[in-house]
């Protein structure tokens, strides 16, 4: 269930990095694109696909790169634990890599019940990855004290 929370931005800051201390992060190996199918029939995506999301015009499949795609990303993915308030953890993460990098992110979220439940892929430009999940893991550390 989402969570609605009432508190300051400096109180979903500190939650949300308790939030990400007692989460898990895998960070995924490879490079990964997004690769585009006409829309109609459900295209079948690789076995290592991550998602497969469509609009009114193509299927979209997020799976690893072939070599030469516009856009390349890095990936790491984070479970949280099942009792944990994460509302707002997409923002707030998205805005912390923002100012620190100057870059955006997509995320993809899923759902994973042995795996307490909401998950996330995080995309980052696969030349930003180390530095990202090393800034990601400093905010857990944070978030442990």
């Amino acid at each position: 269930m989402v969570t609605i929370s009432h508190e300051t931005p400096e109180e979903t800051r500190l939650r949300l990095r308790r939030v990400l201390a007692e989460a898990t992060l895998d960070v995924l190996p490879g490079r990964w694109s997004y690769h585009e199918h006409p829309a109609g029939a459900v295209p079948q995506p690789s076995v290592d696909a991550l998602a497969l999301v469509r609009d009114e015009e193509c299927w979209s499949i997020l799976e690893p790169s072939r070599g030469g795609e516009a856009e390349v990303f890095g990936a790491f993915s984070i479970h949280f634990p099942t009792a944990d308030d994460n509302s707002g953890f997409v923002g707030w993460l998205a805005g912390e890599l923002k100012d620190r990098f100057g870059t955006g992110v997509a995320v993809l979220c899923g759902y994973n019940s042995a795996q307490g439940g909401i998950y996330d892929y995080w995309l980052v430009p696969a030349p930003l990855l180390d530095e990202a999940v090393a800034h990601v893991r400093s905010l857990a550390a944070a978030g442990r004290q």
